[in-house]
């Protein structure tokens, strides 16, 4: 996957979860304003709101553990490589400078 590519699927699913942690927040009000209301149908669904949003949160959760396991996992990775080929680095981060020196000069 290409760098611009990554960068949009990590912005989309970043707005996937600040998206998801509202609709958590807004069922979470709907909740609070139902409370007084009466009824056993009422009820029941209340009861069903509140256990798949707490099922949803705990997934959330993992989820969000997982990522920053793998995000950890990927700087640990990246430190390793760059410790164990630095002139590669090198090499890489002088042609992206002279490449971007390149396009700003046509200017």
């Amino acid at each position: 996957m290409s760098n611009s590519t990554t960068n949009a699927v990590d912005v989309s699913k970043e707005q996937l979860v600040r998206d998801f942690k509202v609709l958590v927040a807004d069922t979470e009000a709907l909740l609070k304003a139902t409370a007084g209301q009466s009824g056993e149908a009422v009820a029941a669904v209340r009861a069903k709101i509140g256990d798949s949003l707490a099922l949803a949160k705990v997934k959330m959760a993992e989820a969000e553990q997982l990522a920053l396991e793998k995000a950890k996992a990927a700087a640990t990775a990246t430190d390793q490589y760059l410790h164990e080929h630095p002139w590669h680095a090198v090499g890489v981060a002088a042609g992206v400078g002279l490449v971007i020196g390149l396009l700003i000069g046509r200017r």
